[in-house]
């Protein structure tokens, strides 16, 4: 065998094939990782490598690119296992020289340096690092488990990464090092996030961590096999244990024992179930408690307790919420930030996609259970449950007392509504006067994204269970009051509204929530104007602007629809709700609702370019996507009643993008007219321009939506705009299609499925407007070629 260096020619690295076999088979009988048991044996005695496909090709790029690369995650996601697989993988090909470290018994200080310079010692005696080198290895030195001696690696590495320039370091740990030129690595749960209820046994089986679990069922049980009536169950308890391969090979131990739902149904005990970890495994992976544990009793005091705070928390959360329940430990709000940073960094809380509203976070199913049952142990469960009602009472706003749920408070509930619905859970069956007025809010998001919070109208249970002397009584009665108007219930609208309007005495309050209801009974026709006026003259009595503004609104809305009425009096009141309602706050909900219903009311009359007015004002006013939505909505909408097909369609599907919310409590009526416009503008277009237009909207970012649809700058062309929505992969698999690659090649060379190719290459077709893999490949080279041209322009201009 000769070496490159010996060769004179690049790429010379064996003299015959013959000579690369010999080579192979030579480093096959030396595999094996010498100086870590960890490693070597979790990493020869499991039976298969499952899954980690994208994610061992992602961190082998980067080992070959940077001399740190640390692997992070939460205990028991698989960071050991990767790494010794990695390893063995990169050693087998001849690249480099593997030196594990195991760092999970050290102590910390001196002795962290020297294990490592231990290693590399027996290393260097194997073979000289010079030779190596020479020849295009490099040693790569596994430090596995850092995270409790993280500031004493750290200091380690500084001198040994200077000392050797021929050594690459791949770190595990729960935290990063956070050393200049490192690169992170989080690794995450197996499951992924399109795994539906009715999943087949084919779908589920494509799946990594069901593979996982059936190849380590099998192990133990042969016979084991994933049917039609097991398939769901598995795939429920790999979900609930969030992909973590430890939790799933334990869960799969017990399959001798117990039959699969049972293992679901106890899944509420995991932390005493799964206790079935490798005997020759580090104690701390011998159950899925004591890896938690290992997590945190590495935490400080105040990191452990707002951990456990958190834990109360059924979902994703956002820092007001933290900071709510950090209180009640003890915790300035000034640290709260600075500890989020902490858990997230040491992987006991995850973060969510970023998001308009601000940082999200959530915590791991498994990891939530644990910090409950300290939570519970520490006998801190009921005051952090206090502190989560009392946030979301006041987080309603205005809503007690005036009976409207304000968008800052819509917006603030909505992305909190899993602890709402999870409190008023907790709260039913109890007198808790609190629960009705977080039922009746829960109802109103519902009501606004036409569909009920968590699958069940609350206020109809609640309003039996809390005595009729609560002060929170006439705002549930009057809620349910607007639903039942809302849903068409008009007799038990008015009788609920009629209570209210009979009980309130001299409370303003509870006179204009029934007023309210009143006022949309009006509108769907019933009662008469007459009691519209009314509610209108006792508006104006109680100084109530809100209420006068609607009241004039609603009485211009109705006189528009009757050939009785004179319309002049109709558009005088509409233009006198607008300037009261303009005149208080402009950027108020009610004033952008109020020009959403006028839009409206005109659209009815045929006065499309006077709706169209009212749209556009909305869209300059509005900051929220959900009213950006609206307001394009009614652009869209008047567009089609004037036969701009087109522009309707291209309006209607960057609506749709922006935000997919429902109107305000009317929404369903107006939804149905969103359904009735695109519909008609499909039918009136050919089935390749209707296609073209939707994919242009689709392919329209928010800002360029609000540009296109007020005409303040020309909109991009299709696929100038569909090219900056193509994902690195749709990017890559347009490449690979440029090439000729059919989808099956295309699979074996992103390491993904077949299926996952046939999806990429169809959402390219659509978000270019491509009939063809042709027509891909055609503009892939077209595309190609402008960015040469553009870069060496840009080399000729830089000479």
């Amino acid at each position: 065998m000769r070496h490159e260096a010996d060769s004179g020619k690049p790429g010379g690295l064996y003299c015959s094939n013959a000579c690369r076999q010999r080579a192979y088979r030579s480093r096959m009988k030396t595999t094996s990782l010498r100086g870590s048991v960890s490693i070597s044996l979790q990493t020869q005695m499991n039976s298969s490598f499952v899954g980690r496909v994208e994610e061992l090709v992602e961190v082998t790029r980067l080992v070959r690119e940077s001399r740190l690369v640390t692997l992070t995650g939460p205990a028991g996601v698989g960071k050991t296992r990767l790494a010794g697989e990695l390893a063995m993988r990169e050693q087998r090909g001849g690249r480099c020289e593997v030196v594990p470290v195991e760092l999970a018994s050290v102590l910390g200080g001196e002795q962290v340096r020297q294990r490592i310079m231990a290693a590399l010692r027996e290393a260097g005696q194997r073979g000289s690092i010079a030779n190596q080198h020479a020849a295009g290895h490099y040693r790569l030195v596994v430090l596995d488990n850092c995270e409790h001696v993280l500031g004493d690696c750290s200091a380690a590495l500084v001198g040994i990464l200077a000392e050797y320039p021929q050594v690459r370091v791949l770190a595990t740990s729960r935290e990063p090092l956070r050393l200049p030129g490192e690169a992170v690595f989080l690794l995450r749960g197996l499951v992924p996030l399109e795994l539906g209820e009715d999943s087949s046994v084919t779908d589920l089986i494509r799946l990594p961590a069901v593979r996982l679990f059936v190849d380590r069922a099998r192990a133990l049980l042969p016979e084991f096999q994933l049917t039609e009536e097991n398939a769901a169950q598995v795939g429920s308890v790999c979900t609930r244990l969030d992909g973590l391969p430890l939790a799933i090979e334990m869960a799969a131990g017990l399959v001798r024992a117990f039959p699969v739902a049972e293992i679901e149904r106890r899944m509420d005990d995991r932390l005493d179930l799964l206790a079935g970890g490798w005997r020759t495994a580090e104690p701390r992976q011998h159950s899925l408690r004591s890896a938690l544990d290992w997590s945190y009793h590495l935490l400080t005091a105040g990191e452990q307790a707002l951990f456990r705070a958190l834990a109360a928390l059924p979902g994703g959360f956002g820092t007001d919420i933290a900071t709510a329940v950090a209180e009640g430990q003890g915790i300035p709000i000034g640290q709260v930030p600075y500890l989020l940073v902490a858990l997230e960094s040491k992987s006991l809380i995850v973060t969510a996609p970023k998001d308009r509203a601000g940082a999200r976070f959530h915590m791991l199913e498994s990891v939530r259970y644990y910090g409950r049952e300290h939570l519970l142990t520490r006998g801190e469960e009921d005051r952090v449950h206090e502190l989560l009602l009392h946030w979301l009472i006041s987080a309603t706003g205005e809503f007690p007392e005036t009976g409207i749920l304000t968008l800052p408070a819509i917006v603030r509930l909505t992305l909190e509504e899993e602890t709402l619905a999870f409190e008023l859970d907790r709260l039913h069956g109890s007198a808790d006067e609190r629960q009705l007025l977080l039922a009746a809010a829960a109802d109103v998001l519902g009501m606004l994204k036409d569909c009920p919070l968590h699958g069940s109208w609350r206020l109809p249970r609640v309003l039996g269970l809390v005595s009729d002397g609560s002060g929170y009584r006439s705002v549930g009665l009057a809620t349910e009051a607007a639903l039942a108007a809302w849903r068409g219930q008009h007799d038990d609208a008015e009788r609920l509204a009629t209570m209210v309007l009979a009980d309130s005495g001299n409370d303003h309050h509870d006179r204009m929530r029934a007023l309210r209801t009143l006022i949309g009974l009006t509108r769907a026709g019933r009662p008469a104007l007459t009691e519209l006026r009314r509610c209108l003259h006792a508006s104006r009595e109680a100084d109530d602007t809100a209420l006068t503004a609607l009241c004039l609104y609603t009485l211009a809305a109705r006189s528009a629809l009757c050939e009785d009425e004179d319309t002049e009096q109709s558009e005088r009141s509409l233009r006198d709700a607008l300037s009261l309602s303009s005149s208080w706050n402009h950027l108020s909900g009610p004033f952008r609702a109020l020009l959403h219903a006028a839009g409206t009311s005109v659209l009815e009359t045929g006065d499309g370019q006077c709706a169209e007015e009212y749209f556009t004002h909305l869209l300059r006013e509005s900051e929220h996507p959900h009213h950006k939505a609206l307001a394009l909505e009614g652009l869209a909408v008047a567009a089609v009643h004037g036969r701009r097909y087109e522009r309707g369609l291209r309006m209607l599907a960057a609506a749709e993008s922006i935000s997919s919310a429902d109107s305000w409590p009317a929404g369903h009526l107006w939804r149905e007219r969103v359904k009735t416009a695109t519909a008609r503008a499909h039918q009136a277009l050919s089935p390749t321009r209707s296609d073209a237009a939707w994919s242009f909207g689709r392919a329209l970012t928010p800002q360029q939506a609000v540009h296109y649809a007020l005409g303040t700058q020309p909109a991009a062309s299709t696929r100038e705009l569909a090219e900056e929505t193509l994902s690195e992969r749709e990017w890559k698999v347009a490449v690979l299609v440029s090439h000729g690659l059919t989808n099956r090649q295309i699979a074996a060379r992103l390491y993904v499925s077949v299926r996952t190719v046939e999806t990429h290459v169809r959402n390219i077709r659509t978000a270019l407007g491509l009939n063809t893999r042709a027509h891909i490949a055609a503009w892939t080279a077209e595309r190609r070629k402008r960015a040469d041209d553009k870069e060496a322009e840009t080399k000729s201009v830089a000479v």
